[in-house]
């Protein structure tokens, strides 16, 4: 005969399995864009860090799969990919050929390019009208360090 003890740790293995595969949570929608950060809560905002580089996107072929953080990923939302930035911090993009910005926050590790400093989501990428070009050079401002 099965124990107690025995049935109860099968029962808490079994929910803690099933708590295990739900999905991450998801972060608010700001200005019709999902997934990132009010560009007018950071309005006036004086950057931490500055720092420039080249820019790309990622979008239909990482779409809906896991970022690096566990959120799935939404090509038109206003995130990005950064090698070494902590998660949840909120960056201000300049493309520095048209001066177009966008605020948008770090959830996924990237870009694994050499010569790049950040991958754009589509959506943040059409935003600044980087599109055409594929890249571009952009001035990164540190508005908030996340965790």
């Amino acid at each position: 005969m099965i124990s107690r003890f025995v049935i109860s740790v099968c029962m808490l293995l079994f929910v803690m399995h099933l708590y295990g595969c739900t999905a991450s949570p998801r972060f608010g929608t700001t200005e019709g864009a999902p997934g990132g950060p009010s560009p007018s809560e950071y309005r006036g905002r004086t950057p931490v860090l500055m720092v420039e580089g080249v820019a790309s996107y990622y979008a239909h072929d990482f779409h809906g799969r896991q970022t690096a953080n566990g959120e799935i990923y939404d090509m038109h939302a206003m995130t990005a990919a950064h090698k070494s930035f902590p998660f949840d911090t909120i960056i201000r993009v300049h493309n520095l050929s048209n001066d177009k910005s966008i605020v948008i926050r770090i959830n996924d590790r990237g870009p694994f390019v050499e010569g790049r400093i950040i991958d754009l989501s589509l959506g943040a990428a059409r935003k600044i009208d980087m599109i055409d070009s594929g890249t571009v050079r952009v001035r990164l401002e540190v508005l908030e360090w996340g965790k």
